[in-house]
């Protein structure tokens, strides 16, 4: 008989779960569009069956895709076990726009699929294939729950769905059987040993090195104060009010060399000149709309702690800095200065440091304790905006022999943060 099987989810994983409202949906979401190749039907549509047989093929690089939530006894902690009741056509699904279908019908549509929150009954992820877009192209929108991954992860599943290479042959599909889900008993006794292990290596680790352990945590220490001293109630903006279930999506596409021309130039990083630009643009529509602000822009920007031996690892390895915007600067060179004083302060002070101690910490906690938390923020309107800088694959993808040539990220919106 096969073994029981289960995963328990990070603190930090869980607490995607515990923001999740009936408004603000916790998943992530990527539209990539492709030229048809050879899925193109006589009909003009998409070969989807085909798709499916080979996203079928490449689920054995992503375990997670066949998992689903289950509560632990008791205590009410989310964990993934093997979906013994999987369904590919559940997750692969097939649309299709009015002929022959532009950018604004395709933004629409895919803002209809992201209003709708995935079901925690089955593995948290769909593929929506969308054909009718204009020569034949189609899109394909990636929807993934926050809790499975961060940006980092969500870009080398994407990898792992498609290829770096031009192919109509299918790989063979490999056959999976579901591992047995755990007895409540067994799930209690792994978590309470888990617990004691995790306990005893702190303390034999502080007996061991104590000034090591001492200036670690006083290091921390200091990064979660400088955090908590920044947080408190944002300022009210037009769209920091409390959000519905609908969503609206738009893009638009700059060239990269532009940026790292404006970098090299100026200097900083990518992504001081990102967060430039997005300060630029808050602060002409605060200003159209004659908004006076009685407190700092504040935002929030996730920052990557994922190792180089965590590449392809499910779940979520980021902390945050959470820093006020020069929203009201009009120069843009000295908005860039300002963005890079702000960032390159963070980086010495180690502020991720401060978000990363708190989901270390509820580690040592129960999910019913991460649901207060969340709830706290969503409702404290503690930050304004968040702005996420991804890298994006750095060679061409295919969907078999269909050749990826655009791809939108999509983010999810908390409660009273109504842009992303």
């Amino acid at each position: 008989m096969r073994a029981s099987f289960y995963e328990r989810l990070s603190a930090l994983d869980q607490s995607f779960l515990a923001f999740e409202t009936p408004n603000a949906y916790m998943h992530v979401a990527l539209t990539a569009i492709f030229e048809p190749g050879s899925l193109s039907t006589p009909q003009g549509g998409v070969d989807v069956d085909r798709i499916r047989q080979h996203i079928a093929a490449r689920l054995r690089f992503i375990p997670r895709y066949r998992q689903r939530l289950m509560y632990t006894p008791v205590v009410s902690d989310p964990i993934w076990v093997d979906d013994d009741q999987f369904d590919l056509g559940y997750h692969v699904r097939h649309a299709s726009l009015p002929r022959p279908g532009g950018e604004r019908q395709l933004q629409r549509r895919c803002a209809e699929i992201l209003e709708r929150p995935l079901d925690r009954k089955h593995p948290l992820w769909e593929v929506w294939i969308i054909e009718g877009l204009s020569g034949g192209r189609f899109a394909m929108l990636s929807k993934v729950h926050h809790c499975m991954v961060d940006g980092i992860a969500g870009v080398d599943i994407l990898a792992a769905l498609l290829g770096t290479e031009p192919c109509e042959t299918r790989e063979p599909i490999q056959a999976w059987e579901p591992r047995p889900m755990p007895a409540d008993r067994e799930v209690l006794t792994t978590e309470m040993r888990r617990r004691t292990r995790a306990a005893i290596g702190l303390v034999r680790d502080a007996v061991r090195e104590p000034r090591r352990m001492g200036r670690d945590l006083g290091a921390r220490a200091a990064a979660l104060i400088r955090l908590l001293g920044r947080l408190g109630r944002a300022p009210s903006t037009p769209f920091n009010q409390q959000i519905g279930p609908h969503r609206r999506v738009d893009w638009l596409s700059f060239d990269l060399s532009t940026i790292k021309a404006i970098r090299n130039q100026l200097g900083g990083t990518i992504n001081d000149v990102v967060l430039t630009t997005v300060a630029g643009a808050i602060g002409k529509f605060l200003t159209r709309r004659r908004i006076e602000l009685d407190g700092e822009f504040r935002t929030v920007v996730p920052v990557s702690v994922r190792g180089a031996d965590e590449r392809g690892v499910p779940g979520n390895r980021v902390s945050v800095w959470l820093t006020a915007l020069p929203v009201h600067e009009g120069d843009a060179r000295r908005r860039l200065a300002a963005v890079r004083a702000l960032t390159l302060q963070l980086k010495d002070d180690e502020d991720a440091m401060g978000a990363e101690i708190v989901t270390q910490a509820a580690e040592w906690t129960t999910a019913n304790v991460i649901k207060l938390a969340a709830q706290f923020i969503n409702y404290a309107r503690c930050f304004n905006l968040i702005v996420t800088n991804v890298p994006g694959p750095p060679v061409p993808f295919y969907l078999l022999d269909a050749r990826m040539t655009a791809a939108y990220p999509h983010l999810p919106l908390f409660e009273n943060q109504g842009l992303g």
